[in-house]
């Protein structure tokens, strides 16, 4: 083989060589960029007292909120079990990895991210924040879900004049539109929207439940 024929060889080799390391560095990245550094164990599904029953959500999630200035934006699939004052809110990614867990009940809260032990806080609200870059209120959503005010603060609710389904709640800062519903009885809110503006923080919350 001559000399040009060995450098042209090896020219190929180290071209070839480079652009197969530098798309498996991309697709690396773009795997890391979809699914987060790590992810968390699936909760454990909420054992009800006696005589209990367990409410329990799938759908998916999106959330608008700012951060440092910065309009931001987050979406992915929530999987939520309540069963009384106590509730547990998975949050995944678009590809089904866990990605946060939060757990409320009367007397604790606490959020559980991947790698790290689980953070609490005398209000979970602000150790959501800290944390994620935004918080759900996931106290006042027990509640909402329902379609009824959380006790403890007032709560204006409006209703279609014709189905008398609820159409607006107003609690806490919060606006709560009810955007859908489930056909059939007993009544179930399919798709819930929320927004907040505190502080100059406009924060907008979507849920489309799934079952």
């Amino acid at each position: 083989m001559s000399t040009f024929s060995f450098r042209a060889a090896s020219l190929s080799f180290v071209v070839s060589r480079s652009l197969r390391t530098m798309t498996l560095a991309l697709a690396c990245a773009s795997a890391v960029l979809a699914t987060g550094c790590a992810s968390l164990a699936p909760p454990t599904p909420v054992t009800p007292p006696d005589g209990a029953s367990v409410e329990h959500y799938r759908g998916r999630f999106a959330v608008r909120y700012e951060q440092n200035g910065e309009a931001r934006n987050t979406y992915g699939n929530f999987d939520w079990q309540q069963s009384g004052e106590n509730a547990t809110v998975q949050l995944l990614d678009p590809l089904g990895q866990t990605q946060a867990i939060v757990r409320e009940s009367p007397r604790t809260a606490s959020l559980e991210l991947p790698g790290k032990a689980p953070l609490t806080g005398p209000r979970l609200e602000d150790v959501m924040h800290d944390a994620l870059g935004f918080a759900l209120p996931v106290g006042g959503l027990r509640y909402w879900l329902r379609m009824q005010g959380a006790p403890g603060s007032h709560a204006s609710i409006e209703r279609d004049p014709q189905t008398q389904r609820p159409t607006h709640l107003k609690q806490d800062g919060w606006t709560i539109d009810y955007q859908a519903y489930f056909d059939g009885s007993p009544l179930r809110v399919k798709r819930i929207d929320l927004s907040r503006d505190l502080d100059g923080s406009p924060l907008a919350v979507r849920l489309v439940i799934d079952e």
